[in-house]
């Protein structure tokens, strides 16, 4: 039973059509999910798993189940503790419970509240060095002593492989079992359960390999030397031999092997040695406003806070107009040239440039909110904020003073003096006020007091682009190394509300098998920059002919030198500066329209056709599937929007002096017909991996 690989048109209105061909029997089936993050948030994979937890659940209902580590506080906080509802897994528990081990059950308090089966590791861990004895006598892999993760990661491993051995010795043929795993950590049950023909179909996931992240920390030319690596040597020199060996062994045994993106896929093929069989891209849970008009009220409240902490950040030295200030920023993990914060302070020193050299009245904040060492707020940044309450505090005063003698006055029938309605102490307090405002410094790039001030990568790249907020530059950079917090007294919002609050995400990226900031921007329609080296960039090339129309700007980062893509970037913001106001909300109308395409209810066809392919493969003879059909999950394509001129640069305008006053040159829209448009005029993708005319074919690369 082949499944069906296309999605109709109608999928743009947000309810996906159902498969055209017989789906797995989940009654017959049972599937694990097995993470080191499950419960256990460390990283992306967290997100990942999270997130899909509830199309799975509507799909599997009781048949799915997590299965990670157990730590103490996440089960407290995190998870209800139940009993199994199927009598062998509980078996299977108390075979390893009897034995010493102890294995907890419950279900995860998120969306779709799915099970979870938890494995105590130090309750286990006397056996460590039997396992390990083990280890080596099924693959040749040995762990050393000091590394930790490995060795928890080896008994987690064992323990799942062996309650696969109880559970199916109890299940016999039926129901058949599917085990889905992640990332090198959970290789070792995959390797053991394999190794001991352990009856069940099985498929590894890996969201970046190893020594890729490793290699691109480095600073090295990755992608345009894939071939020319020595794998092991590399892994040798890094320490890291037996956890590439693990997740190497992992990706061979594997029924199935997935990777999240087709730029990881070709990485794979370098550096694990396996052509990845399907790709499955990284999803949200996207939630659709009743009205298209209520996400765009929300940017503008929630920039309206973002503009409050602006105010007391630059005190004395608001000299510029906030309703003309764009606000831009990045955020992640602290890696400074994997996340490409090195070209996005070189291209805002351009932009500077650029716009002080045209004399454009826009002004440019930028954020970075990247997680680093620090020991506090600095005092600066607080009495900023101090300065703007006690501003606000004084303002309210004199106009509440101000309105009541306007109202008494009008009361009488009187027109009041205005030179005459403030008095002498109105005059001295607002004075009072103003020169609480001056200050003998510049505004602080940073919020914090940071441990590693002289060695901090982006201080030392702001010290060398000269970003030192000066009253002469056009952009401005604040450095907030926290993660954001409603709680926090400098910036109190949410990182989700902070995105909503901006103008422009910017996220350059020289090592992202997905990248989960642009998609979370995409979907609370906010437009941001990519490149085509994050698997987030990839997918959108695939699936949209015009990226940039809709707010998705893609940075070539893959075929071009550091110089060309950063000449690029700083052009992609140079334009985004020259837009209107009104071309920013068409452009955010378009951008949250394409959050259709990251919904789970789409991209968890690429999980189930990879478990289909992995029954296929482990029971050929109860679950067919046609060889010769493309292993490609096809999706669809969304046309260049009807009301934007052929040429991409005919809808911004040539100077960047234009106002934002509407004029006869703007484009033609309408947010409904051009959607319906859309909807009429969706195309399957092309091939996501071919090279654009003129440029070299890259080492691994296939042209399907």
């Amino acid at each position: 039973m082949p499944l069906s690989r296309s999605l109709s048109m109608t999928s743009l209105t947000g309810v996906l059509p159902p498969w055209e061909e017989d789906e797995l029997p989940v009654e017959d089936l049972l599937l694990f999910e097995v993470s080191w993050e499950v419960t256990n948030k460390v990283g992306g994979i967290y997100t990942v798993i999270q997130t899909k937890a509830k199309i799975t659940v509507d799909e599997w209902g009781d048949n799915y189940y997590m299965m990670g580590p157990y730590f103490e506080h996440n089960f407290k906080t995190q998870v209800e503790s139940c009993e199994p509802p199927n009598p062998a897994i509980r078996k299977a528990m108390d075979a390893l419970i009897h034995n010493g081990c102890q294995v907890h059950f419950g279900r995860w308090l998120i969306e779709g509240s799915p099970y979870v089966i938890l494995f105590d590791i130090g309750s286990a861990a006397w056996n460590l060095d039997r396992w390990k004895g083990d280890l080596w006598d099924t693959c040749n892999i040995g762990l050393p002593y000091h590394d930790r993760e490995a060795n928890d990661s080896l008994i987690l491993g064992s323990l799942i492989a062996w309650f696969f051995k109880e559970l199916t010795d109890h299940l016999g043929d039926k129901p058949n079992v599917i085990s889905h795993f992640h990332e090198w950590q959970a290789g070792p049950g995959l390797i053991l359960s394999r190794s001991r023909k352990i009856p069940m179909a099985t498929v590894f996931t890996t969201h970046a390999t190893l020594l890729g992240r490793y290699l691109c920390a480095g600073n090295t030319d990755f992608y345009n030397n894939l071939d020319k690596f020595n794998i092991d040597k590399e892994a040798g020199e890094r320490q890291i031999y037996h956890r590439y060996c693990l997740e190497r062994a992992a990706v061979h045994c594997a029924h199935v092997f997935t990777t999240v993106s087709q730029i990881t896929a070709v990485e794979a093929n370098h550096m694990l040695h396996r052509k990845p069989d399907v790709v499955t891209p990284n999803g949200l849970n996207v939630k659709k406003f009743s009205a298209m008009h209520e996400f765009q009220n929300l940017h503008s409240t929630n920039k309206s806070q973002i503009q409050e902490f602006i105010r007391g950040h630059f005190y004395g030295h608001l000299d510029f107009n906030l309703d003309k200030t764009l606000i831009f920023f990045i955020a992640g993990r602290y890696e400074f040239s994997n996340k490409g914060a090195d070209i996005f302070l070189e291209s805002l020193s351009r932009l500077n440039y650029l716009l002080r050299v045209h004399r454009n009245d826009v002004t440019v904040v930028v954020f970075f909110i990247m997680p680093a060492k620090t020991n506090n707020f600095n005092v600066e940044s607080l009495k900023g904020q101090a300065v703007r309450k006690q501003l606000w505090d004084t303002a309210h005063a004199v106009k509440e003073k101000f309105g009541r003698k306007l109202y008494d006055a009008l009361l009488k029938g009187q027109i009041p003096d205005l030179n005459n309605i403030l008095d002498r102490d109105d005059f001295t307090i607002m004075k009072r006020a103003i020169y609480a405002t001056q200050r003998h410094s510049l505004p602080p790039v940073t919020t914090h007091n940071m441990l590693d001030d002289s060695t901090d990568p982006i201080l030392s790249n702001i010290r060398r682009v000269g970003l030192f907020n000066s009253r002469n530059d056009r952009v401005k950079v604040v450095f907030h190394p926290e993660f954001l917090s409603s709680t926090s007294p400098l910036l109190p919002m949410d990182y989700e509300d902070f995105v909503r609050g901006c103008n422009l995400g910017v996220f350059p990226s020289y090592y992202e098998p997905w990248g989960y900031t642009p998609g979370e921007c995409t979907v609370m329609g906010i437009p941001s920059v990519t490149t085509n080296l994050s698997g987030f960039g990839c997918f959108m090339e695939e699936h949209v002919s015009d990226p940039a129309a809709y707010g998705i700007y893609i940075v070539d980062r893959r075929f071009r030198s550091a110089e060309e893509s950063c000449n690029q970037l700083t052009q992609f913001m140079f334009s985004f500066c020259q837009q209107s106001r009104r071309q920013r909300i068409i452009q955010r109308n378009r951008t949250e329209r394409l959050s259709d395409l990251l919904d789970w209810r789409y991209l968890g066809r690429f999980y189930i056709h990879a478990r289909h392919l992995a029954l296929s493969r482990a029971f050929p003879d109860k679950f067919k599937m046609d060889p010769m059909a493309p292993l490609k999950t096809e999706g669809f394509r969304y046309p260049r929007p009807y009301s934007v001129p052929p040429s991409p640069s005919a809808s911004i305008h040539s100077t960047p002096h234009h106002s934002d006053v509407e004029d006869e040159d703007d484009e033609p829209y309408d947010e409904d017909k051009e959607a319906e448009r859309d909807r009429m005029n969706i195309k399957s993708p092309f091939v996501l991996n071919a090279v654009p005319e003129g440029k070299k074919q890259q080492p691994g690369e296939s042209r399907n």
